[in-house]
């Protein structure tokens, strides 16, 4: 099996790991294919030991992690400036302040940010980043801020 498949099976049967794939493929297929199976991290094997053992670190802590050479086109491909992936249509299944908190999401706010913003409490926040999370069956804050750029409620400054 390829590694996006063995991601996908790690990810599957339990949920709680985190999975950092590190690859010799510096292509989009590669990295929307690890980041769909459930990846938080994805390194080209070119990477330096101490970057690789800071992502790892990254990872451990619940964060998420993309190579910064794939960094530009995700960006470029979620601003439209290059070929878009295939969008999930999870938008029609959130409500009007979910939709609000992942546009927050998308602008990079934390959950106290959004809970100052929104006027709620951090509670209150998280509780509508977790029903995101379950709702777009996305695993972590990054394939939140890459929904809210393919729905189109977050657009890139000066655009």
């Amino acid at each position: 099996m390829n590694g996006i498949e063995a991601t996908r099976r790690i990810v599957a049967a339990n949920d709680a790991t985190r999975v950092l794939v590190l690859t010799t493929f510096d292509d989009d297929a590669s990295l929307y294919g690890a980041l769909q199976a459930g990846a938080s991290g994805f390194l080209v094997k070119d990477v330096s030991l101490d970057d690789m053992l800071a992502a790892i670190r990254v990872i451990a802590a619940g964060d998420a992690l993309i190579a910064p050479s794939m960094t530009r086109r995700l960006v470029d491909a979620l601003t439209g400036r290059a070929a878009r992936p295939a969008v999930s249509t999870g938008v029609e299944a959130i409500t009007e302040r979910e939709r609000e908190v992942l546009t927050l999401i998308g602008r990079g706010r934390s959950n106290a940010e959004i809970a100052a913003e929104l006027v709620i409490s951090g509670a209150t926040a998280k509780a509508h980043v977790a029903r995101l999370l379950t709702k777009l069956d996305a695993r972590d804050r990054v394939q939140l801020v890459i929904l809210a750029y393919e729905f189109g409620l977050v657009k890139p400054s000066g655009m």
